[in-house]
């Protein structure tokens, strides 16, 4: 017994020399960081002082300086968190610490390895079996600064002192068991190996990444974006990233997860966002929803954008100055031709319409006033005449208007005759269904249809709407205004002897407004037409054939990293198969991986989240979950009037149990209206009914804002019903099951949806509580 507690003295002996060793380690890796922190703080504030002249170019450079040292802060500034995450102890007696970013000594020692570094890869996919010259794998548990614990994967026994190896609970367990914050954090310290493959593949072509909930799709596709960032810098520094999520709740739950791994010039956008400048509602009616997402929307589109180029029935007389003229039906056709040849977008080819029109116009006119007059003189002001008529101005609107994309889509569904000979083959009920006020607010399925409209129409200022030269008539202007400047103060000058000294250029210059130097992620944010390097696409299961072909539209390269679960989906227009998704865009040139590990929902709730999903008719993989946990609970009330009751009950109990943890409670959207209230008065100052409030311990959301999102505790609200709207159905419920990493509930007073009451009366499945 004494030799058993002198064993434990020892290894505990050996454990905390171990840790302060690594902990010496890692404050001199934190000792630099501040050094460089310093340094780029100091050269910042010498750019921001330094006179680099007077000159645009000048500014241009501070600005560029400035930019620069900016990044680097942010970057240095975002790795605070856990800067060193690992050890790695090769054959060759060499050891390299591995960490969110590369550091290395004033006279260029390498101090910690990039995770992302080609000789980092180890730390991810040794495994005994293929230990890749390791002898061991060494995870430093840290807390801010602190080196808190280890855990040892020895590879070659016989390369260590048993005294210098530390076991722990594990790395991975550890941080699957700590409760949630309502933010998404990185896993760059628990990167598996099947994870770790995915996100160190090639750049190019398109790659899907299935797997189930909890499996770390997320996660995987935001590192990837990270390793990619770093393998190919100046490739997407120039070009960018675009990552697109289901709603701006998701996207607010992973903001932070980049640039805690050093990267900071991503775009975000949620499918309510692709075009810039608008937010998509939701579309009530899933008919609607299915209807204007399918690829038949290319042709609507472009027959309302050819409506909008008309022929009158007959020619009209104008009046110029006095003068008629007769605006035929055939020159009109003409110039319609004409200008459809160009092969430009329908604000462009306007152009064309409208000289072709006052071309032949012109010349008709002229003709017949130098007839009346005996003479042959040249006319040729009658072209500029004729533009500045009010009369020629209004009808060449009426026939070739030049449009926004926001009121093409908005008037196609607010006009019965534009949205018919559009789309000729809806029934009298379907037009019904489509139509809406004019100012009716534009839907997420909308988003797709203004990309697509934008393609046809083109530049709106191309249109010929704006007099040409504006830029130049307001150089002029500033001009004007410099030498009246100048004129007032001739006297002033002259008396000290600066006359001349001053030119009207060099006033100009001074005042005018310097341009705003954007970088490219920002550019991009606000460009309908940028195109990205590479697209992350996360929980893409969701997205209409008409949002593929936006998001192919912004990579033309077709680099993509696309995640998803089929299963579940809960859009109206969602593919049943990556292969109906992504076909019509890339055919069969995708790589389709899988994800097979659950690392958030315990096995019990995991399986019984699977029976649901199957009653339902889903095809679902067989959960493989890492953790053992307890089984769903049902709660089934007597009446609707005991069910926010049961609710508060449930969500009570959950936070005596929790110390510090989240609470979700998933409901359909109609109960939001009760059951927040409710459980604010039972909990003050601890709910969070918003897609951009997961802060607080309690978050109340629908399935659709619940993607993507994970809790320690989840309480499901009526179920049955969450299967049975058909804006969702049974792939929300199976979302909303799967979302605790710890317990789940599910509270109803309709009955309970069919998989969980059968399984409900198994050995060992969801307990029943009436």
């Amino acid at each position: 017994m004494r030799e058993v507690k002198c064993v434990e003295e020892s290894a505990s002996v050996g454990e905390a020399r171990q840790l302060d060793l690594e902990q010496q380690y890692v404050s001199r890796a934190y000792h630099r960081l501040d050094e460089l922190r310093a340094s780029s703080d100091r050269e910042l504030r010498r750019v921001r002082t330094t006179q680099f002249g007077g000159g645009h170019q000048a500014r241009s450079e501070r600005d560029a300086f400035a930019t620069y040292y900016e990044d680097r802060l942010a970057q240095l500034n975002s790795v605070d968190e856990r800067l060193v995450f690992g050890r790695l102890d090769t054959t060759d007696g060499d050891r390299h610490y591995v960490g969110r970013l590369g550091l290395a000594t004033e006279d260029h020692e390498r101090l910690v390895l990039d995770w992302r570094a080609r000789e980092a890869g180890a730390f991810y996919q040794a495994t005994a079996a293929s230990p890749m010259d390791l002898v061991r794998r060494r995870h430093l548990i840290m807390d801010s600064r602190d080196v808190t614990a280890l855990e040892d994967d020895v590879f070659d026994p016989s390369g260590v002192a048993d005294t210098d190896v530390v076991h722990g609970e594990g790395a991975l367990i550890a941080a699957l068991n700590s409760e949630r914050t309502g933010r998404m954090t990185d896993i760059v310290a628990t990167i598996q190996a099947e994870q770790d493959r995915i996100i160190r593949a090639p750049l190019s072509g398109v790659r899907v990444v299935q797997g189930g909930p909890g499996t770390g799709k997320t996660a995987v596709a935001l590192h990837r974006a990270a390793f990619l960032l770093y393998e190919h810098r100046e490739r997407l520094a120039k070009s960018g990233v675009l990552i697109v999520g289901p709603s701006a709740s998701f996207l607010w739950y992973i903001e932070r997860v980049l640039p805690a791994l050093g990267e900071t010039g991503v775009v975000m956008s949620s499918l309510a966002d692709l075009y810039p400048g608008v937010h998509g509602t939701v579309e009530t009616d899933p008919w609607v929803a299915r209807w204007k997402s399918g690829l038949h929307m290319v042709d609507v589109i472009a027959r309302a954008v050819a409506d909008r180029q008309k022929v009158p029935e007959k020619g009209q007389w104008l009046d110029v100055d006095g003068h008629r003229v007769k605006l035929s039906r055939s020159l009109v056709s003409r110039a319609r031709e004409r200008a459809r040849a160009t092969g430009k977008p329908h604000n462009e080819a306007r152009e064309t319409f409208v000289k072709v029109v006052v071309k032949e116009l012109a010349q008709t006119l002229g003709e017949e006033l130098n007839e009346k007059s005996g003479s042959s003189m040249d006319r040729s002001y009658l072209r500029e005449d004729l533009r500045q008529s009010r009369e020629v101005r209004v009808a060449l609107n009426l026939l070739w208007l030049p449009l926004t994309p926001q009121q093409l889509v908005s008037q196609l569904f607010a006009k019965e005759h534009y949205l018919r000979s559009a789309a000729p083959d809806l029934t009298d009920e379907q037009v019904s269904r489509l139509l809406r006020p004019a100012d009716a607010p534009l839907t997420v399925a909308d988003v797709a249809l203004l990309d697509e409209a934008a393609e046809l129409l083109g530049d709106f200022e191309s249109a010929g709407i704006k007099v040409r030269g504006d830029r130049s008539l307001e150089d002029r202007k500033a001009q004007e205004s410099a030498q009246k400047a100048l004129e007032a103060m001739a006297e002033g000058f002259e008396d000290i002897g600066a006359q001349g000294v001053v030119t009207v250029e060099q006033l100009t210059a001074f005042n005018a407004e310097a341009p705003h130097r954007v970088t490219a992620a920002e550019a991009a944010s606000s460009d309908r037409t940028w195109a990205y390097g590479h697209v992350v696409v996360d929980e893409a299961q969701e997205l209409s054939p008409m949002q593929w072909r936006v998001l192919m539209r912004r990579c033309p390269l077709k680099s993509f990293t696309v995640v998803g679960d089929i299963a579940q989906a809960g859009s109206a227009a969602a593919s049943a198969t990556w292969q109906e998704a992504l076909e019509p865009f890339v055919g069969e040139r995708f790589a389709l991986e899988e994800l097979t590990v659950n690392y958030r929902t315990p096995q019990p709730i995991a399986d019984a989240a699977a029976r649901v999903a199957r009653a339902a008719g889903l095809t679902v993989s067989d959960p493989t979950a890492v953790r053992d946990g307890e089984p769903p609970v049902v709660v089934e009330v007597a009446s609707g009037v005991g069910l926010t009751d049961a609710v508060v009950a449930r969500v009570g109990e959950e936070l005596e149990r929790l110390a510090g943890g989240l609470v979700g409670v998933v409901c359909p959207g109609d109960l939001l209206a009760s059951v927040a209230p409710a459980l604010d008065r039972a909990h003050p100052g601890m709910v969070a009914a918003g897609m951009r409030s997961l802060d607080r311990r309690i978050m109340i959301l629908t399935p659709w804002d619940a993607k993507g999102l994970e809790f320690d505790s989840v309480v499901v609200v009526e179920p049955r019903r969450i299967a049975a709207d058909p804006a969702g159905g049974p792939g929300n419920l199976y979302v909303a099951m799967t979302r605790p990493t710890q317990r789940l509930y599910l509270v109803g007073a309709h009955g309970m949806p069919a998989g969980l009451d059968a399984a409900a009366e198994q050995p060992g499945a969801p307990g029943l509580i009436s």
